[in-house]
C-alpha cells in the first residue's frame, strides 16, 4: 500500500522499497495552463556543475541513462525512469521540478502529485493543490537525496520567477535565444536546420533514442512529449553550469584588484585593499585571513569556483560566496554558525531560543512560548528550563547564537538526549520532556536532561566543532563535555569523588562521568569545550 507524503515528509528509500530501478510520476494541470516538468541532477554543493544532468524534452536522459525522460503515461502529466544504483558519484541529489510555460501562476493549478512506483506497484505518493503556492510560476516537488543512502523528499516549495529562476538557483544559465540561428546557421550540436523550427524539433536528436530507455515500463518514451510542448522550445532553454567557466589557475593571488580597482591589473597580488576578510569564512573577521578567493570546507560553493566568480569584479562578485543557501529543504545550513527554516515547508511552526532570530524573510510572527506553572517549576529544579519563542507564517527565519556552531539533527521516530543549554531550535511537532539521570555520590543526587523524540528537526548547539562516537560497554564521557546522545542508551552516572583525594593538589579535577552502555547503532555526542 503506498505511503501518503505530506509536504517536507522524508524517509529513505529502502524503507519503501527494496528496488532502485523506480518510476517517478507527475500530475499536474490547470485550465489554459501548459507546464515544462525536469530533473536536475545536482552536486554536493546542489548546483547543476554538469549540465548533462539537466533532464528536459530537449536532453532526454543522462549519458549513463541512469535517469530518463518517459513521457506522459497511466494517467501522468510526465513520467521518469530513475535507476539509483547507475547514478554517478558527483550526483547527490535529483530535484523533480514543474514550471509554468508562458502566462499564469501556481496557484492556479488542480490537484496533482508526485509518485514513486516500483515493480509495478506505487509505494509513495505526495498529492498537493494551487491552494498551497500563490504567485509562484515554479514549484520544487519531490528530491530524491543522497544522506549515507539515498532517500526522498516531498518538497512542495513554491519558486518565483519560472525555469530561469530556477536554473539559476541551482548554479545553470540560460543560453541567450538568437531566433535567425536555427534554421540556417545552427550549431551541429542541435538538430539539422528544418527539424529545429518544426514543432518536434526538440525530439530530432532523441526520437531514435527514446524508446531504448523504458522498455521495461511498457510505454512510450519519445511520441507522448511532443504534444504537450508548444513549438516555443525548439531553441531555448540550455542549462550550462557556471562553475567551469572560470579555470582553476587563474587562483587567488591575482585577484585582490576586484574591489574598486580596474580589472586585469596584476600588480596588488601582494595585499589586496579588501581581502582582510576572507570569502570562505563564515561571519566577516572570525577565522584568520586566507588567500583571496578560497572557501573553507563547509561554505556552499554557489556554481562558482574557488578562484574569482564567474560573475567578474566588483561588489557583486565579493558578495557571491555569501550568498544565500536554497536547497529546497526544510533546514538549510547557510554555514556552521547560521541556520535557515523555511515555514512554508511542512506547515509546523517551529520552537526557537528567544533571541535567536537574527533575520527573516516573508510573513512570520514570534509569539512567546510558556512553559505554564507545572514547566517552570521542574525547569527551575532541574536546570532544564527553555526560554522558547514561537514562529509561525510563511517565510524563512534565520538562527544564531554567539556563533556557536549549528547542527540540524533530523528525527524520524526515533529519540535523542540534549540538555536544555545545547538546544536553538526544534520543530513543534517533536514531543519533549526532562529525563533524570539517577546517579550517587553526585550533588542533588541526579543530573537531568531533554529528551525530544517523534518525528522532526532539533537544531542543536555546540561550541567548535564535535565528535560522534559510538556506544560500547567501556564508553565513558565527562559530563560537561557530553552534549548529546541516543536516547536508546543506557546512562549509568560513574563518580570519582573521593574527599581525601581532593584534599590533594594533584587531584586529576575529573569528578563526574557518565557511562553509555547500549546495543550496536547508540551513539554519544562531545563537544572539544567543557560548559
Amino acid at each position: 500500500m503506498a505511503r501518503e507524503f505530506q509536504r517536507g515528509h522524508k524517509a529513505k528509500v529502502s524503507d519503501l522499497t527494496s528496488g532502485t530501478d523506480l518510476y517517478v510520476g507527475v500530475q499536474i494541470a490547470g485550465s489554459g495552463l501548459t507546464f515544462d516538468i525536469s530533473c536536475f541532477g545536482l552536486d554536493a554543493d546542489e548546483q547543476l556543475s554538469d549540465d548533462r544532468y539537466f533532464i528536459f524534452f530537449n536532453q532526454p536522459k543522462s549519458p549513463e541513462e541512469s535517469i530518463q525522460l518517459l513521457g506522459a503515461q497511466a494517467g501522468d502529466t510526465e513520467s521518469f525512469r530513475v535507476t539509483l544504483d547507475r547514478i554517478p558519484a558527483n550526483i547527490h541529489k535529483l530535484s523533480f521540478t514543474a514550471t509554468l510555460d508562458g502566462a499564469g501562476q501556481m496557484s492556479q493549478i488542480g490537484p496533482g502529485y508526485i509518485r514513486i512506483v516500483a515493480g509495478g506497484e506505487e509505494v509513495v505518493k505526495y498529492a498537493f493543490t494551487g491552494s498551497e503556492f500563490t504567485t509562484e510560476r515554479a514549484v520544487m516537488l519531490g528530491d530524491f537525496y543522497l544522506k549515507d543512502v539515498w532517500r526522498f523528499a516531498a518538497v512542495g516549495q513554491g519558486f518565483d520567477g519560472g525555469l530561469d529562476a530556477l536554473l539559476k538557483n541551482f548554479g545553470g544559465e540560460v543560453a541567450e535565444e538568437a531566433p535567425a540561428a536555427p534554421p540556417q546557421g545552427a550549431p551541429p550540436a542541435f538538430a539539422p536546420p528544418p527539424q529545429a523550427a518544426a514543432p518536434p524539433a526538440f525530439g530530432a536528436p532523441a526520437a531514435p533514442q527514446a524508446p531504448q530507455p523504458a522498455p521495461a515500463f511498457g510505454a512510450p518514451a519519445a511520441p507522448a512529449p511532443a504534444p504537450q510542448q508548444p513549438p516555443v522550445h525548439a531553441a531555448p532553454t540550455i542549462a550550462a553550469p557556471m562553475a567551469p567557466q572560470a579555470p582553476a589557475p587563474y587562483g587567488q593571488p591575482p585577484q585582490p584588484p576586484q574591489f574598486g580597482q580596474i580589472p586585469g591589473q596584476g600588480a596588488p597580488s601582494a595585499a589586496p585593499p579588501y581581502g582582510q576578510q576572507p570569502p570562505g569564512a563564515p561571519p566577516y573577521g572570525q577565522q584568520p585571513p586566507a588567500p583571496f578567493g578560497q572557501q573553507p570546507p563547509g561554505m556552499p560553493h554557489g556554481g562558482v569556483p574557488q578562484g574569482v566568480p564567474a560573475t567578474g569584479a566588483g561588489l557583486q562578485a565579493a558578495l557571491q560566496p555569501y550568498k544565500e543557501t536554497a536547497t529546497g529543504q526544510r533546514w538549510t545550513s547557510q554555514n556552521q554558525q547560521l541556520m535557515r527554516v523555511d515555514l512554508t515547508m511542512g506547515g509546523m511552526p517551529v520552537l526557537a531560543r528567544q533571541g535567536s532570530m537574527v533575520m527573516y524573510q516573508g510573513k512570520v510572527d514570534f509569539g512567546y512560548k510558556g512553559a505554564g506553572f507545572a514547566g517552570r517549576m521542574v525547569g527551575n529544579a532541574t536546570g532544564q528550563e527553555m526560554q522558547l519563542m514561537r514562529c509561525t507564517g510563511r517565510g524563512q527565519v534565520f538562527l544564531a547564537e554567539e556563533g556557536a556552531h549549528l547542527h540540524p539533527i533530523e528525527l524520524q521516530g526515533d529519540g535523542i538526549c540534549v540538555s536544555a543549554e545545547s538546544v536553538l531550535a526544534f520543530d513543534e511537532s517533536l514531543q519533549y520532556e526532562v529525563r533524570r539521570i539517577e546517579g550517587h555520590g553526585i550533588p542533588g543526587g541526579a543530573l537531568f536532561t531533554m529528551q525530544f523524540q517523534g518525528t522532526g528537526t532539533v537544531v542543536v548547539k555546540t561550541h567548535g566543532v564535535p565528535v560522534v562516537l559510538p556506544v560500547t560497554p567501556t564508553t565513558f564521557a565527562d559530563c560537561n563535555a557530553v552534549v548529546a546522545w541516543s536516547s536508546a542508551s543506557q546512562v549509568i552516572i560513574s563518580s570519582q569523588v573521593r574527599l581525601r583525594r581532593n584534599a590533594y593538589p594533584g587531584h586529576s579535577g575529573e569528578t563526574v562521568n557518565l557511562q553509555f552502555r547500549g546495543a550496536p547503532g547508540n551513539f554519544i555526542v562531545v563537544q572539544p569545550y567543557e560548559v
